[in-house]
């Protein structure tokens, strides 16, 4: 049985018209959400803010179901937009694939080494290295929908890529140099799941229940394996279909954009201010200027505030003048650093190293 929404469910406007329109709005009331958090975090009833989120159900904090359960099923939207950027849109081709890469390489490296070389020789400190290297998506995909069609099509979905690669790059990080106790045997599991997705694939199934039935268990596998997940929502939405195996081009018999269109208000206007009202909420008290221009911080400061800029612009800037990379269409130089500024939004990840 396919998800259906109330109103028309297909209408001409292009899935990705429709992902932006939402997100637009949603990045509004993601930046109140935010700034909702921050004033909470910073008031008398910080002690209930803080407590509410590290409430245990099921296992799991509240605020771990906020970043393991709701942000996957958002990975999952923004994996359906890339797999359909990457086979019809604005990354189907090989020079505009690598760009988003490239970036993402930059904007790892550089953060790394500008906290690496301002907590030298504080090895306990040093451990922290990745803490800058993560781009927080969900943030910097807000504040750039805030600009709407000022911002070409083709830098957000450069954006897009770039995050998603940047946050995969992180939950590998995390699992190989922060994550004690791997539990292989759930890796095997969510391995399992993972083929038996490919091969529903393979088979032209086009029923997404049985796509989302399995990604559930994917799900909860990587969950319990100790690896970040939502890792899997990515991985789901790279096995999901993008035709139904008819000759028809319409959007109403693809399974990705009928579970594109489905996810759309729910991730915009739901999923995406939970998750700025529950990561937010930093709270300043105690807070000195010479505590703020301590290594740590200055180098989590600094790495993510100059190293994104520098890693993400100048990585990318060198791959284009060498020819290894074609700069998104439409767009200038200014805009690609404009991008570059906005990859210094990063604290999801972080809070796991």
């Amino acid at each position: 049985m396919q998800l259906k929404t109330d109103e028309a469910p297909f209408a001409r406007r292009s899935p990705l018209g429709a992902f932006l329109k939402s997100e637009a709005a949603g990045g509004v009331l993601l930046m109140i959400s935010a700034a909702l958090a921050l004033i909470i975090a910073n008031s008398p009833v910080a002690p209930l803010y803080f407590a509410t989120l590290g409430s245990y159900v099921a296992g799991l904090s509240i605020l771990h179901w906020i970043n393991d359960a709701l942000m996957a099923v958002f990975f999952l939207l923004v994996g359906l937009e890339i797999k359909r950027e990457l086979l019809e849109g604005q990354l189907s081709t090989w020079s505009r694939r690598a760009l988003p890469g490239i970036a993402a390489l930059g904007g790892m490296v550089v953060p790394a080494l500008i906290f690496l070389a301002l907590t030298r020789g504080d090895a306990v400190a040093m451990r922290g290295w990745a803490i800058p290297a993560a781009t927080d998506i969900a943030f910097a995909l807000g504040v750039l929908a805030l600009l709407g069609s000022r911002v070409p099509v083709s830098l957000k979905i450069f954006l897009t890529a770039l995050a998603i690669l940047d946050d995969l790059g992180a939950v590998i990080i995390i699992a190989l140099f922060y994550t004690k106790g791997l539990s292989l045997p759930m890796l095997g599991l969510a391995g399992a799941c993972i083929v038996g997705l490919i091969v529903l694939n393979r088979l032209h199934v086009t029923k997404l229940w049985a796509y989302l039935g399995l990604g559930a268990l994917l799900w909860f596998f990587v969950l319990k394996s100790g690896v970040h997940a939502t890792l899997a929502g990515v991985a789901l939405a790279l096995t999901i279909p993008i035709g139904d195996g008819s000759d028809s081009d319409e959007p109403e018999h693809s399974p990705l954009h009928t579970l594109e269109h489905w996810l759309h208000p729910y991730v915009a206007f739901l999923i995406v201010p939970i998750f700025g009202f529950a990561n937010a909420g930093v709270s300043f008290t105690g807070m000195t200027p010479a505590s703020a221009l301590a290594p740590v911080p200055l180098g989590i400061a600094l790495g993510l505030f100059l190293g994104k800029q520098i890693g993400v612009f100048g990585f990318s800037w060198l791959a284009i003048r060498a020819g290894l990379a074609a700069m998104p269409a439409q767009a200038n130089t200014l805009q690609l650093y404009g991008v570059a500024l906005l990859c210094g939004i990063g604290f999801t990840m972080s809070l796991f190293i």
